[in-house]
């Protein structure tokens, strides 16, 4: 389970620990909590939460193509 794995990383730092996880995820399931919409766009299946329920759950891209709470996120958050 990684909890916000890259949040005080610099952008650089942050793609040399993202290249080190997805390497450590291959044949593995992988719980990542994160903020940072790029932390999470290889992920092969998100979730997002709302008031501690599962509001809608696929892959980044048709999360945010389907207009919902995750493309709202998406939309205002900087990768």
């Amino acid at each position: 389970m990684l909890d916000e794995a890259t949040s005080a990383l610099d952008e650089t730092n942050q793609k040399k620990v993202q290249v080190a996880i997805e390497n450590a995820m291959k044949n593995r399931t992988v719980v990542i909590i994160a903020h940072r919409m790029s932390t999470i766009e290889r992920c092969s299946k998100i979730f997002v939460l709302e008031h501690g329920k599962v509001a809608e759950e696929g892959n980044f891209n048709d999360l945010k193509q389907s207009g919902g709470k995750f493309a709202q996120l998406s939309a205002n958050k900087q990768n």
